[in-house]
């Protein structure tokens, strides 16, 4: 495993434990040229030529090798991953091969989130390309991780002329293959929708995902899978990319006229102009790639452990999270200190362990139209003020939280009256508005401490041990007026560097404090976000049965410790749909698991469901949260049923999740064949109490119990004898 560099066939091959990835210098013009990536070839003999074609001719070359980071204006016409302006006006680019660099462990990318290790268990490549004539240099990063089959890729770029160059397009990652036949795997969907898995051929041109609203977005993820044809959770080729990043972004993949394949992922050019004066340097946010041989259930496992291991940190990152009871839906904005210790008085009887404090505490906020950003406790409505609350709370035994949206400002509030110019717009426009709020201009680093400042004054002033930071609506009216005209263009990159500055100032000056990313619910649920939170919230519609698909695309790439996941009330407030208590638990049980309801007004059967489910929690969250993850069936596919299961390391306990959607009429139960378990070890079931090997479970199946009525679901735990 490692990285090697064959000098006399000017190879680079980098080895994860099941994979290569090899690329090489071609002759004297020096253009990188990408060779292969697929499963691992063994041994250190590298491949003794390069496919390289038409040689002779330029422009035939550039478009028609597979390029290892290609850029404009020299004859490839595909897709580019770089693209420049100089003070000429000229936008051709053509790096070329200048030298290298091989080392142990992994650099970290300033001011950016990216996966991390130390030198045991990772290696790094930096390829020095340079346009001496344009006066630009691109480091390509490539790092292997000796541990998961992952190569990250990022790009540093710099300025080495004595003039301005303006960078227009700067992608972080580029995979030239040739076509097998390939259907291409993203993750679509809207608010209460998000993430829903969408499998389509891959026909010529070019066709792929993006976002210009400033996020990621629930209308698209930055995330995109070539997969070969009849690809199943076992079986077939898999070529994934993931974005470490949570605003602009574009995942495209260009079939060719050649029948070449090009992918891509980096930061959307959509209103992207980067000046770089003499010297200085963009760097680029960082890809994570994923080969599997074996389907997209090891992809899936791939991604779970590089997550897990190498970008979540903090204090909560190996351990169980606290059950937790928003209020939101339970009192939305009217409440106040009494209906709060209410519930929190009532939910600690059934074993919940933190109060969140939702929307509405702070400033002049009885409702959506104001106060924003007058991050000052209401003690209108927290009567006796935070510390009295939160040490009420805590004396009952519970952990207490709350809710801001530090990014936003409403026209109606004592700081946007005191600066109006701290809010994006545009000077002479009516600005868009959405939940009538306004977004703050977080480029601007008075906007940014006056954020951390006010957020601080409320955290330290009680025992507050939990944080959601939500974020409401996308970019609109994009202008800073604290940048001259040429740096406008840098705007939407900037402004996500200043949250994760912020978001690091809060982690870091607040360790033990856990912090819940969300953004109308999972509208920036991406890997940049999982570097400061360990834990995301996955939708606002959490409806049991809607929960199912969204869940299954989240766990595609995500590790089911990072879905939050909460119990509702129902009707849902969403979909209107009522489903069983104990499904909505089993349902949520595969995410962080929380309560939003008013658990003082619903019966006295579920409240005593709650503390059986509370239970359950701390029986399997050890199993969920560190555990192989394993689709089994698909209720999106199916229309009928659900099922997944969480196999532990060492395979000797695993828990399978199975939820009755639909029922059908002279349609017996399914059989369900398991995954991951040992094949010459039996297995006790709980639940049919009964014991059969792993073999049996994995050929045969599992027998579900049947279920009469739609809605209905089921554990079965299984331990090894």
């Amino acid at each position: 495993m490692g990285i090697i560099f064959n000098e006399k066939e000017s190879i680079f091959k980098l080895d994860t434990k099941n994979t290569s990835y090899i690329m090489g210098i071609e002759g004297d013009l020096g253009h990188l040229v990408h060779i292969y990536y697929g499963k691992k070839l063994k041994g250190d003999n590298n491949p003794s030529h390069m496919p390289v074609i038409n040689f002779t001719h330029k422009i035939w070359f550039m478009d028609g090798n597979a390029m290892e980071y290609p850029a404009d204006g020299c004859g490839d016409f595909r897709e580019h991953c770089i693209e420049i302006r100089t003070e000429d006006g000229y936008s051709a680019l053509e790096p070329v091969y200048v030298s290298h660099n091989i080392y142990k462990g992994k650099p970290l990318l300033p001011g950016l989130p990216a996966t991390f290790a130390d030198e045991s268990c990772c290696m790094t490549l930096e390829i020095v390309m340079q346009d001496a004539l344009a006066g630009v240099e691109a480091v390509l990063l490539y790092s292997v991780f000796e541990d998961t089959d992952v190569i990250t890729r990022s790009v540093r770029v710099r300025n080495i002329s004595d003039k301005n160059v303006t960078l227009t397009k700067v992608l972080s990652a580029c995979l030239d293959i040739v076509n097998d036949n390939y259907e291409v795997i993203t993750l679509h969907g809207a608010w209460g929708r998000e993430r829903s898995i969408q499998r389509q051929k891959l026909g010529y041109g070019r066709c792929g995902v993006f976002s210009e609203r400033g996020v990621s977005g629930h209308q698209n993820h930055p995330f995109i899978a070539l997969v070969s044809e009849n690809t199943t959770q076992k079986t077939g080729d898999v070529y994934a990319m993931n974005f470490v990043y949570s605003g602009n972004y574009e995942a495209q993949c260009e079939r060719t006229s050649n029948d070449m394949v090009r992918m891509v992922m980096g930061i959307n050019p959509y209103n992207f102009a980067w000046k770089l004066e003499s010297g200085q340097e963009f760097i680029a946010p960082e890809v994570v790639m994923v080969y599997s041989a074996e389907g997209l259930g090891k992809m899936t496992r791939t991604f779970h452990d590089l997550y897990r291991n190498h970008l979540i940190r903090g204090k909560y990152k190996d351990i169980k999270r606290p059950i937790l009871i928003n209020n939101w839906e339970a009192t939305y904005f009217d409440f106040d200190t009494e209906k709060l210790l209410q519930i929190a008085k009532e939910a600690k009887k059934h074993g919940i362990e933190m109060l969140v404090v939702d929307d509405g505490w702070f400033g002049n906020r009885f409702d959506d139209n104001r106060a924003l950003g007058d991050w000052v406790v209401n003690e209108d409505k927290i009567k006796g003020g935070l510390k009295y609350l939160v040490d009420e709370v805590n004396k009952l035994g519970m952990k207490f939280g709350m809710w801001f949206e530090p990014e936003m400002i409403c026209p109606d509030s004592d700081l946007y009256r005191a600066h109006p110019d701290w809010a994006f717009h545009i000077p002479g426009r009516e600005g868009a508005r959405a939940r009538n709020q306004m977004v703050l201009d977080m480029t601007r680093k008075e906007v940014r401490d006056y954020i951390f400042d006010s957020m601080a004054k409320v955290l330290n002033s009680a025992n507050v041990e939990y944080i959601k930071w939500d974020m409401n609506r996308a970019l609109t009216d994009v202008a800073s007026l604290s940048l001259p005209a040429d740096r406008q263009g840098e705007i939407y990159h900037r402004y996500m560097l200043a949250v994760y500055e912020l978001q690091e100032r809060i982690v870091k000056e607040f360790p033990h404090i856990l912090l819940e990313n969300c953004s109308s619910g999972g509208g920036r649920y991406d890997p940049g976000m999982l570097y400061y939170s360990p834990q995301i919230w996955c939708s606002d519609n959490a409806d049991a049965i809607d929960r199912l698909s969204i869940q299954e695309g989240t766990a595609l790439i995500y590790p089911l410790s990072t879905m939050g996941a909460h119990v509702t009330d129902c009707p849902n407030h969403s979909v209107g749909r009522t489903t069983p208590f104990d499904t909505r638990g089993i349902v949520a049980l595969a995410g962080t698991f929380g309560y939003e309801l008013d658990v003082t007004k619903i019966d006295e059967k579920e409240r005593e469901q709650i503390s059986e489910q509370t239970k359950m929690f701390h029986k399997y969250n050890d199993l969920v949260r560190e555990g192989d993850y394993y689709r089994l069936a698909s209720y999106s596919l199916n229309n009928r049923y659900d099922c997944y299961m969480v196999v532990s390391k060492d395979k000797k306990e695993a828990l399978v999740t199975y939820v009755q959607v639909k029922t059908v009429a002279a349609i017996p139960a399914p059989v369900i064949k398991l995954d991951g378990l040992l094949e010459d070890v039996k297995y006790y079931i709980d639940e049919l109490e009964n014991t059969m090997p792993g073999d049996v479970l994995m050929n045969m199946g599992l027998p579900v119990k049947p279920e009469h009525g739609d809605y209905k679901a089921r554990l079965y735990h299984l331990i090894a004898e």
